[in-house]
């Protein structure tokens, strides 16, 4: 659809398109779609060609995914995303094996014809007459549909890439969707059952309405244009607190703390259900929020500007316990690794935020209850001292696991 527009448009300059024009492209591209039938046809013919190899086909297709890559790494780099082109896989990477899984589906007897397109019956799955759900894997023009991709895929990240475990983060709404690839793959033999197929699904960001989040005019909200609020509306909050902080800092503390809160606001709640967006809680410097969490980590490190010590030294001391609340920071603080694990095995990061929050409370009852420059002896000094560092080091840790910089001062 996208090349038969931007051929109609003529729009050979495309590489120098921004990402929101290309939006208002789309757009207009599936308006033309949906109401130019002569068009419609062109550009499923076009899809056709696309896979299979066409180069005029794949040189307009090109000029797409660059604009859209190439304004995808900038967003990566201010979300402290750590993905790379050399990362990035599309679908047409799958594209020359599309023919050989429907000619290997139809040889297993597990495609058939049907209508003069290509079908897969799926017992596991039935219509709303009881009968098993065909799952088309070729279109009777020959194009292919993302169910045969996402068959090709979960077959290459087995054979070629040797994974283990493979976690695919879409939408809930697209669960029946992979459920049936995956039934395929699982009955071709393309992955065995030890190879772990998961749904990481997610649910949605709503409006103070309770509806889904859109702008005021009631268009989809583009993440640069809410990073860029984040970040304003963070450069006024640290202003407000530092009036005679440098610009440079001032703009590097409002990148971590914007950025940071809308991440942080994101992965603090449990993944599958849908959370209400507000700029007001997610920016607050108290509660379970980047601010707050940040604001922490720059207290736990204000005792060390106090105190003349060598870290290495510090990391030697023996941690004396003689108060409850250092019992308990010291507990959580062992809990950390058994956290990860169960955060990367549930794709759960919500939970690593609740055991940082858990561990910023415990900090602050221990700080205000255990005196640690002024304490009675060097040992319970030292031991405190070392306790508040490695709840430093821990929070540090934490956060950048889920991809938050942390800062020295708020």
């Amino acid at each position: 659809m996208l090349i038969a527009f931007l051929e109609k448009q003529q729009q050979e300059n495309a590489g120098e398109m921004a990402l929101a024009d290309l939006e208002e492209f789309y757009r207009a591209a599936k308006k033309h779609y949906d109401e130019d039938e002569v068009f419609a046809e062109r550009a499923r013919g076009y899809v056709v060609k696309l896979q299979g190899g066409d180069e005029y086909c794949r040189e307009m297709w090109r000029k797409l995914v660059d604009i859209t890559m190439t304004q995808n790494q900038k967003t990566y780099e201010r979300l402290n995303v750590t993905l790379t082109r050399d990362d990035v896989m599309g679908e047409s990477l799958y594209n020359p094996m599309l023919p050989g899984i429907v000619a290997d589906l139809k040889e297993k007897g597990l495609a058939v014809e049907s209508e003069g397109a290509t079908v897969v019956f799926l017992d596991e799955f039935k219509n709303k007459d009881g009968d098993p759900m065909g799952v088309i894997i070729q279109k009777k023009d020959g194009g292919y549909l993302y169910t045969t991709t996402d068959i090709a895929c979960a077959k290459y990240r087995y054979e070629t890439l040797h994974a283990d475990r493979v976690l695919y983060f879409i939408d809930s709404r697209q669960h029946q969707h992979l459920m049936q690839a995956w039934t395929i793959v699982r009955k071709a033999g393309y992955v065995p059952e030890s190879v772990t197929l998961e749904h990481q699904m997610f649910g949605m960001m709503l409006g103070k309405d309770g509806k889904p989040f859109k702008t005021r005019s009631g268009g989809t909200v583009k993440l640069t244009d809410l990073l860029d609020e984040a970040m304003e509306r963070a450069r006024g909050l640290v202003a407000a607190k530092n009036p005679d902080m440098p610009a440079d800092e001032l703009e590097n503390l409002a990148k971590a703390v914007g950025i940071g809160a809308v991440k942080y606001a994101d992965l603090s709640k449990s993944r599958t259900t849908d959370y209400i967006f507000d700029w007001d809680n997610m920016l607050a410097f108290e509660g379970n929020t980047a601010p707050y969490m940040q604001y922490a980590y720059t207290r736990v490190l204000s005792v060390f500007r106090k105190a003349d010590l060598d870290e290495a030294e510090l990391l030697k001391a023996k941690v004396v316990i003689t108060e409850d609340r250092e019992a308990q920071l010291a507990a959580r603080l062992l809990q950390f690794e058994e956290t990860l694990n169960v955060v990367a095995r549930d794709g759960t990061p919500h939970v690593m935020c609740a055991y940082l929050y858990d561990v910023a409370g415990l900090f602050s009852g221990f700080y205000e209850h255990c005196p640690i420059l002024s304490a009675a002896d060097e040992a319970t000094r030292n031991s405190r001292l070392k306790l508040a560092l490695l709840t430093a080091k821990t929070l540090k840790l934490g956060l950048d696991t889920l991809g938050i910089n942390t800062v020295e001062r708020m």
